[in-house]
């Protein structure tokens, strides 16, 4: 009769494993600059498109459109990507097992917002009457997809900061208990000004991003 000798999982291995988790965190950290960044570029570029009273999300019409697209897709995926290195690093920590779903579905609700695009209004893509948008059914999923995408994102930052609380990262705990009610209070000033909006959705990605590369640096002890 034999028995199976289980090896430390050490060397090589771990340092590959190391590694790849580092990846993978960094597609979440850059899934947030990149949106942004693609966001800022074409907004600046597109004719009839104003920050003040157009969502990004409104870049995804027109003849560019596939542009903002990819842009939602490719971010869905990375911060998809992102959740999966969350539960690698945290997994079997205070809040490692919602953290990294609820980050997950953060980023699956880009992919369908990219899917099913925003509506024409305010004035963008060119020559569109410059008056509120209508709301088409895709027009629809769209906002609903986003609205509650940022509330799981809101729940995951407070999960989140129990997380950083167990490490002994109190300062970080005490931002990522307060992001969501920044977050809430720019979703909610909306409907004044869409800058709000774009404020808010920014500050959430941001926030991810931060969150991310922190994780990526381990701490020397753990506090329960």
């Amino acid at each position: 009769m034999t028995q199976a000798i289980r090896t430390p999982f050490t060397g090589r291995a771990a340092a590959s494993t190391t590694r790849a988790t580092r990846a993978l965190l960094a597609c979440g950290a850059a899934a947030g600059p990149l949106f942004l960044g693609v966001g800022v570029i074409e907004g600046l570029t597109r004719t009839g498109f104003d920050f003040t009273r157009n969502a990004i999300s409104q870049l995804g019409l027109g003849s560019l459109g596939w542009i903002q697209v990819a842009s939602f897709l490719i971010t869905g995926t990375l911060v998809i990507a992102g959740a999966v290195g969350l539960r690698r690093t945290i997994g079997r920590t205070a809040g490692g097992t919602w953290a990294p779903r609820l980050v997950g579905v953060f980023g699956a609700s880009f992919l369908l917002a990219g899917v099913f695009k925003a509506d024409p209004g305010a004035g963008f893509p060119a020559g569109t009457p410059d008056g509120p948008a209508t709301l088409s059914g895709h027009g629809a999923v769209h906002m609903l997809s986003g609205t509650v995408g940022y509330l799981v994102l809101c729940a995951a930052f407070l999960v989140l900061a129990r997380h950083f609380t167990a490490q002994g990262r109190h300062r970080w705990a005490l931002t990522y208990r307060l992001l969501p009610f920044g977050i809430v209070a720019g979703f909610a000033a909306s409907a004044a000004t869409v800058a709000a909006f774009t404020a808010a959705a920014s500050l959430g990605l941001l926030a991810l991003t931060a969150a991310a590369a922190q994780l990526a640096t381990p701490t020397p002890t753990t506090r329960r």
